[in-house]
């Protein structure tokens, strides 16, 4: 692993490049973005994220994972990805979803380890659940009622672009995979309106080909 900026060098651990401060805004939890897209914007390859990352890029995802609290997902990627429980004690998943329809025999909610964040007027849930918004999940302020320090939003492009509709991304984690994809497929922030949100580059890493930027709010 190769650090490109700053202080280019070349032997550098994920551990030593993340574990960075993530203070708490006033009135909710550090929202960092864990994403990795291909050069064209693709988020996904046949449906899920598999197909562009790489090792490196799993080792980066759980290394960000051992920084939060709280890991943020949306019900269509936990269904896509087969999310289970999380491994870290005290850690939850949290799956935004506006009708609450899962499984919750599966693995993710049998574990009392996963809640549901939904719209105030979706069904009742055999879970443990936040309520925010009507008609859809009014992210601001679910995250507001979220007990965390440090919330890991895992997409898909869809949360990424509530997330960015609501100006709530302190740290966006993006990993540029190498390859061009085309299709249809969602880009980063699917669905979010026009905005601007600038954001200051804090690194750039080097692996087989793969860039691991990080970027930090910068508003």
């Amino acid at each position: 692993m190769r650090r490109l900026f700053p202080h280019p060098a070349d032997d550098v651990a994920l551990r030593e490049c993340y574990d960075q401060p993530r203070p708490r805004p006033a009135h909710r939890p550090w929202v960092a973005l864990c994403m990795v897209t291909g050069l064209d914007g693709s988020t996904v390859v046949d449906r899920n994220s598999r197909g562009l990352s790489n090792a490196t890029d799993q080792q980066l995802l759980l290394t960000l994972r051992s920084f939060a609290d709280v890991i943020l997902v949306g019900a269509g990627t936990v269904r896509a990805e087969g999310y289970g429980p999380p491994r870290l004690p005290g850690q939850r998943i949290a799956v935004v979803s506006r009708s609450g329809e899962f499984d919750f025999d599966s693995p993710l909610f049998a574990s009392g380890k996963a809640l549901l964040i939904l719209p105030a007027d979706a069904p009742h849930v055999p879970v443990p659940s936040i309520r925010a918004g009507v008609g859809d999940v009014d992210i601001a302020d679910a995250l507001a009622q979220l007990d965390a320090q440090v919330v890991q939003a895992e997409g898909g492009a869809a949360l990424n672009g509530l997330l960015a509709a609501a100006d709530v991304i302190d740290e966006l984690n993006l990993s540029l995979s190498p390859q061009i994809n085309g299709g249809a497929g969602p880009r980063l922030t699917s669905g979010a309106p026009a905005l601007s949100h600038r954001m200051q580059l804090a690194h750039v890493l080097e692996d087989d080909g793969f860039l691991f930027t990080r970027y930090l709010r910068a508003r």
